[in-house]
């Protein structure tokens, strides 16, 4: 086979895969689209919200009018996500509000929780987004396992902490961000999801996990790509990975949509419910893990 007929293959397999992208991306967004006050009077935490996904949900709620509490590691990197998004929200947009949350400490959730009980009087979305991916290994404050600490027990704490809240302003939602590749604390996010949606039925909280897809965000900045590969791998994201706008529909879907008022326990994709591995579905062993979380993170008496 002649370079010329292996380049026209090259090209135009190239082309048809940019005109794909292309159309599921408008598919995308347009499915984004709700009222323009649906969350006004309405105040949503989001944990790591100063980039990828989690930035991309507090824009959306932003424009929706929403009080947009951006629970964040980095204060500076949170200012300026912040100024970032309300120069694209427009005019008619609701509130940000930047607190610090470290967590990788234990007593970071405690005092966020504080605050927050001490200043808000109502919580109506409480959205689990951040989380870490590969990262070199390393411990939390408390001596866990990073991924671990951060993706599943400073979540399970933060959660805990501020149920009363949540329940004294239902009805009110719990949105997990979790993912496919079902590592340990991913699946212990489902897990908790689980056994979670059991323990709030009839309070009138609900809340259901979310695997968003492959999406270019900086949650893969840990992963070792060799230089001679980042230009492909590039290209590669570029045509196949999710934008992070994309990536906040789900999000945003479970946060606000009334399709899903009084639906809890389920995960979702594409905004849609899917099924899970039995692995991830087990409720004898959601219901071990969460007696395993309240000891490691002091809850249990």
């Amino acid at each position: 086979m002649s370079a010329a007929v292996i380049l026209a293959a090259v090209l135009g397999g190239g082309f048809l895969l940019i005109a794909r992208r292309i159309f599921s991306r408008r598919k995308a967004l347009r499915s984004l689209s709700y009222p323009a006050s649906l969350m006004r009077g309405k105040t949503v935490i989001v944990t790591g919200a100063n980039c990828g996904i989690g930035k991309a949900t507090a824009a959306e709620l932003l424009k929706l009018q929403a009080r947009v509490i951006m629970a964040c590691r980095d204060r500076q990197r949170a200012e300026e996500a912040a100024q970032d998004i309300k120069n694209q929200a427009g005019a008619n947009q609701g509130e940000v509000v930047i607190k610090h949350l470290d967590l990788a400490s234990l007593q970071s959730v405690r005092s966020f929780c504080e605050e927050v009980i001490r200043e808000e009087p109502r919580i109506d979305v409480l959205i689990n987004n951040a989380g870490l991916y590969q990262c070199p290994y390393s411990r939390t404050e408390e001596g866990y396992e990073m991924q671990l600490g951060v993706n599943h027990l400073g979540h399970f704490l933060l959660t805990n902490l501020l149920l009363d809240l949540l329940k004294q302003s239902a009805p009110s939602r719990i949105v997990m961000v979790s993912s496919k590749l079902y590592n340990q604390s991913k699946l212990a996010n489902l897990l908790f999801t689980r056994e979670l949606a059991h323990r709030l039925d009839g309070t009138g909280v609900t809340v259901n996990a979310l695997t968003p897809g492959i999406v270019r965000t900086r949650l893969g900045r840990h992963i070792n790509i060799p230089l001679l590969i980042k230009p492909l791998f590039l290209l590669v994201s570029w045509l196949f990975f999710k934008s992070p706008l994309e990536g906040a529909q789900t999000p945003l879907y479970l946060a606000c949509s009334p399709e899903v008022e009084g639906v809890s326990g389920k995960c979702f994709t594409n905004c849609e419910e899917e099924q899970l591995l039995s692995k991830a579905t087990d409720d004898n062993t959601a219901k071990r893990l969460w007696d395993l979380s309240e000891n490691m993170v002091g809850l249990r008496r």
